[in-house]
C-alpha cells in the first residue's frame, strides 16, 4: 500500500511546525512529541519554546521572533532574508539540505484562511517541484499529493476528499462515488471510503485529504 493511515507510531524524517493553530488532536500532537527532527517557522517558535520545548531548527526571515528569543536560539537560527518565498518554503529547503524527504507539517492550517489555502496548495508545489513526500496533518485530517496509481488505507465510512491537479482521466475503487477529473475544487470533497482500501488511477497529480475517523 502507497499510502496506509497515519498513526502514532509513522515515523517521518523531521516534522515542520508551522504558525497557524497549534495542534490540539492527539495524533498530531504525539508525532510532535516523538519527531526526530523538529523544524520551526519561525513564527511557531515562540509558542513551541514557550511551552517548554525546544525544536533541533528555527527557520525565517527572523521578523516575528522576540529579541530575547534570538538570543536564546541564536545557537539554532537560521535567518533566511529573501522575500519570494514564505517561511514554511524556507523551512522546506532548510530540512532538504539536512537531506530529510519525507516531511509532516504541523500547525499550517488555521488563524488567517489566506495562509491555510496557500499552505494546501504548497504541499502539491513540494511533491511535484522540491522530490520530498510531505504530509500535511491538521486536527482534522490529514491531506496527501500524489500522482498516477495510488492505494490509500482508509476505514468504513471515513470522508475522504479529492482535489484535482491536472488529471484528464481518475477513477477510483473503495469510495462511495467514483471519482472522475474534477475540474473544481469542490467537486471532489465529501467522498466516503466503503471499505479498508482505496485505490486511484489517474494521469497526473491530485491530492488526497482523509478525514480522521
Amino acid at each position: 500500500m502507497d499510502y496506509p493511515l497515519i498513526t502514532p507510531e509513522t515515523e517521518f524524517d523531521a516534522v515542520i511546525l508551522a504558525a497557524g493553530d497549534f495542534p490540539t488532536h492527539p495524533l498530531p500532537l504525539t508525532l510532535l512529541a516523538h519527531a526526530k527532527y523538529i523544524c520551526c517557522c519561525d513564527g511557531a517558535a515562540a509558542e513551541y519554546v514557550g511551552k517548554g520545548y525546544m525544536p533541533n531548527a528555527i527557520v525565517g526571515d527572523g521578523d516575528s521572533l522576540p529579541n530575547k528569543l534570538k538570543q536564546q536560539c541564536a545557537n539554532i537560527l537560521h535567518e533566511v532574508a529573501e522575500q519570494d518565498s514564505n517561511d514554511l518554503t524556507k523551512a522546506t529547503r532548510h530540512c532538504i539540505g539536512m537531506g530529510f524527504r519525507h516531511i509532516a507539517y504541523l500547525g499550517a492550517t488555521g488563524k488567517r484562511e489566506d495562509h491555510s489555502l496557500a499552505n494546501i496548495s504548497l504541499m502539491m508545489h513540494y511533491y511535484r517541484n522540491m522530490g520530498i513526500a510531505p504530509t500535511m496533518i491538521t486536527d482534522h485530517g490529514v491531506f496527501i499529493p500524489t500522482h498516477g496509481n495510488r492505494t490509500f488505507g482508509s476505514k468504513p465510512g471515513q470522508q475522504i476528499s479529492i482535489f484535482n491537479f491536472g488529471c484528464n482521466h481518475i477513477e477510483s475503487k473503495g469510495l462511495k462515488w467514483q471519482s472522475f477529473p474534477y475540474e473544481h475544487m469542490w467537486q471532489g470533497t465529501l467522498n466516503e471510503a466503503v471499505g479498508t482500501e482505496i485505490q486511484f488511477c489517474a494521469d497526473n497529480y491530485y491530492m488526497v485529504f482523509r478525514c480522521f475517523p
